[in-house]
């Protein structure tokens, strides 16, 4: 595909939990590119031991450290070596490709631990690499039109629109091209520090960016109307609870935050000490 576009496309196998692999990786890279300028971290999105969905206290954990290891120490180490790449230019882009624009993601605890883990690391990243010049942000497709979501609905690209009987949710779908638009918009960004630390989604960036779908369409998932009938009652009460919990937690931390950074010395304050 990306070969039939007109650009060049070169594929690795490289295991990403195992670190000599992915040091040799970006070894190659620097080897014969020279540089590289954006990292898009996707490591095991849809790993089938992810999917199990259900209460904390049914969860089958037999393999949670195979989730960890697969989903988020991989990003870990992937970054990684990134970083060290892309700081030799002090310049850079590390996206952290995961799911909803909240705080909160469904399945199971690792699965949960994971898409989490990989908003608050690409905060974490941010601040780190900020005084190297490298941007690092986390980004959420919406309603992506994957290969496993396309068999699930028992669809192909082709005809993905007949799900919408299923599922009127579906007709607002992207495929994965459109998140993929939305990070090339970025990394042709000259601003994009600006966005630097931030929970990112393809629709906000279509809109900022006025890219397309392959079709031409701009799914909006933020701007849809959710049609929640498809989902169980319990579900819907579950996703309340949870928004509600959210909020709360989110503006007490945000009071807390505020009274912390308030007590940090502004840099020509800690000069002044300094003399």
């Amino acid at each position: 595909m990306i070969s039939a576009a007109g650009g060049t496309a070169i594929a690795v196998r490289v295991d990403h939990t195992i670190e000599s692999e992915v040091e040799q990786l970006f070894a190659r890279i620097d080897d014969e590119q020279g540089r590289l300028d954006v990292l898009v971290n996707c490591i095991a999105g849809e790993d089938p031991l992810m999917k199990q969905w259900g209460d904390f206290w049914k969860a089958d954990l037999r393999h949670a450290d195979t989730i960890l290891r697969q989903s988020l120490v991989s990003h870990f180490m992937t970054a990684k070596h990134a970083a060290l790449a892309m700081m030799q230019r002090r310049r850079g882009l590390i996206v952290e490709v995961t799911e909803n624009d909240i705080i909160g993601a469904g399945a199971n605890p690792p699965a949960q631990t994971v898409k989490l883990g990989l908003k608050g690391f690409a905060l974490t990243m941010a601040t780190e690499l900020y005084r190297h010049g490298i941007a690092a942000v986390a980004i959420t497709p919406g309603f992506l039109r994957s290969e496993a979501m396309l068999e699930s609905h028992g669809v192909t690209e082709d005809n993905w629109r007949d799900a919408g009987k299923q599922d009127p949710n579906f007709l607002e779908s992207e495929s994965p091209l459109y998140v993929g638009r939305a990070v090339a918009a970025l990394a042709q960004d000259p601003d994009v520090m600006r966005h630097t630390g931030r929970l990112l989604s393809s629709w906000e960036l279509s809109r900022a960016y006025r890219f397309t779908d392959y079709d031409g369409r701009r799914p909006d998932w933020g701007k849809l109307a959710i049609d929640f009938s498809v989902l169980p009652p319990p579900w819907i009460d579950m996703f309340r609870t949870g928004t509600e919990l959210q909020l709360a937690w989110l503006k007490e931390l945000t009071t807390r935050t505020r009274a912390f950074l308030e007590k940090i010395p502004t840099p020509k304050a800690a000069k002044r000490r300094a003399r």
